[in-house]
């Protein structure tokens, strides 16, 4: 029997044969075949929530930052009003009722009867009415801010959740990879691989970037230059050629709803998406893909017949 194969049952000291608990190699591959495809689905989600998170901070930030105008804009116009009514309180006007406008979340019922009455004068009722529009307008700014902040503390959350099964499942699968003795490390300094396929124009300038990145290590989340994950690959070697896809293996699966090819229609640079829409390669011509695999691989080239996940499909960029 093949050196590290485990046998399937041991002799215990009273000499009965019994189970051995540990599992053989074909069973540890086909549990980290599952874990892998796992896997990619997890990641995927925890990509997905790391983009929505990255767009609620950014929605946020600008919202905040109209808000903090907006305030100091209605700031500088209560001083003017403050203004307007000590001058004329210091000409003998009537200002009774100018503290309560100042002061009050919707002064415009008051500024309306004040300008009726001939209270004011045409260049104050034009200052008095700035103040009300801003006025009525910040507290509407604030809650559009304050949602996003509780949206961003959301999708935060989800993405910690996120997180952490992506982090079970590592653990899960460098067990398995180190029993199998099976777990690459890669090199983040790689220099990758020449690409001498077929493509050309584009789709070249695409291949050429993903060969170059050949034996850096696969990492969850990863976008390069050090490790990638499968769509951080796919994104990053389509960007080297002026196109912009979206983050995450779904993303880009419904970016080219329109752009979709039969698998055997392939053509180099075209995305190929398996395992259920949790895995995306990049076909490269010649019956082979180039790809970020999983948990304790590299980015590597391997024939497109002996890759395991199940196609679901192609788009081309």
């Amino acid at each position: 029997m093949a050196a590290g194969i485990a046998f399937g049952l041991v002799i215990s000291p009273m000499g009965a044969a019994v189970a051995d608990p540990r599992p053989t190699l074909r069973q540890a591959k086909a549990k980290l075949e599952k874990l892998n495809d796992k896997a990619d689905k997890v990641v995927d989600r925890y990509n997905t929530a790391t983009e929505r998170l990255k767009d609620a901070k950014a929605s946020y930030a600008k919202l905040n930052d109209t808000y903090k105008r907006k305030l100091e804009t209605v700031a500088a116009l209560r001083t003017q009003v403050v203004d307007m009514a000590v001058n004329a309180y210091q000409l003998g006007g009537d200002v009774a009722s100018w503290p309560g406008m100042v002061g009050a979340d919707n002064p415009g019922d008051m500024l309306a009867g004040m300008a009726l009455a001939g209270q004011l004068s045409q260049e104050r009722a034009g200052k008095l009415a700035a103040f009300d529009r801003e006025n009525r307008g910040l507290k509407a700014e604030r809650d559009k801010a304050e949602t996003a902040l509780a949206k961003a503390d959301k999708e935060r959350d989800e993405v910690e959740k996120e997180r952490a099964e992506v982090r079970k499942l590592i653990t899960q699968q460098k067990k398995l990879l180190d029993r199998l003795g099976a777990y690459n490390p890669g090199n983040p300094n790689s220099g990758g691989i020449k690409y001498t396929g077929p493509a050309s124009g584009s789709a070249a300038a695409v291949l050429r970037f993903a060969y170059a990145q050949v034996g850096k290590p696969y990492i969850f989340g990863g976008t390069g230059p050090r490790g990638y994950d499968c769509s951080g690959l796919t994104q990053a070697a389509w960007r080297a050629a002026g196109v912009s896809l979206p983050r995450t293996t779904w993303q880009q699966w419904a970016w080219g709803a329109r752009r979709k090819v039969e698998i055997k229609d392939l053509q180099p640079g075209d995305l190929i998406f398996s395992s259920g829409l949790g895995h995306v390669s990049i076909y490269a011509g010649n019956g082979q893909i180039v790809h970020a695999p999983q948990t304790g691989d590299v980015v590597k080239v391997v024939k497109l017949s002996a890759y395991g996940g199940t196609l679901v499909g192609a788009v081309r960029p």
